[in-house]
């Protein structure tokens, strides 16, 4: 039986705090490690509880969600972060991957979505809503001539995946498109993210890509 996911949720509006409290308790696959309505409490709490993943608003009272995600990282590394937001502009985008975020979904994600996204995240990816992943690729500046960094090793397998991850494809969108397993998939990601020493999807793609942010 696979280990429950337990999850802290970073959030200030009530109703969707207990939104996300609810749809967490109505799924066995998952615990909810904490519920907070404000980052001060969360920074102050979550390293004596520390969960598997936070779900992360921005817009907080006080310390925003981005400084809470940079302050937490760098205490509990291990840590990941999801934000979960309304905001779909590239400075609170970048902001937060920067801070140490590994995915970003938007509240009007459907319960699935974001279960999918808690799922994904856990599991080594870096979900995205698909607006936001567009949104992403469509800041990207023109590709060079050469998109691959010289220090970086990456093969053609590689490339294909992630170029499929860099349009918004899942993990097991890119396993079935790709006619691989899924865990073979998550194994090319982990080689892409050694190669290139960075922890999550976005970084990479901002790598090889030549985002520069």
């Amino acid at each position: 039986m696979a280990k429950e996911i337990s999850v802290a949720i970073v959030e200030d509006a009530r109703d969707i705090r207990e939104s996300l409290q609810t749809l967490l308790a109505a799924n066995p696959d998952f615990s909810c490690a904490g519920v907070y309505e404000n980052a001060e409490t969360a920074i102050a709490k979550i390293p004596h509880n520390v969960p598997d993943v936070v779900l992360m608003d921005i817009n907080l009272p006080g310390i925003n969600g981005v400084e809470a995600v940079r302050q937490l990282k760098e205490r509990i590394p291990a840590i990941k972060f999801l934000m979960c937001t309304v905001f779909k502009d590239d400075e609170n985008i970048f902001q937060s991957l920067r801070a140490g975020a590994g995915g970003y979904i938007l509240k009007s994600s459907s319960s699935q979505k974001i279960l999918e996204a808690i799922k994904e995240i856990q599991d080594g990816g870096a979900p995205m809503s698909a607006t936001i992943a567009k949104q992403v690729i469509d800041s990207f500046h023109q590709l060079p001539k050469e998109i691959i960094p010289k220090h970086a090793e990456i093969t053609p397998r590689e490339l294909e995946i992630l170029q499929l991850l860099s349009r918004g494809l899942l993990g097991k969108e890119v396993a079935d498109r790709l006619n691989l397993s899924v865990q073979t998939v998550r194994n090319h990601c982990a080689n892409i993210y050694e190669k290139l020493q960075v922890n999550s999807k976005l970084e990479a793609i901002n790598i090889v890509f030549g985002k520069k942010y």
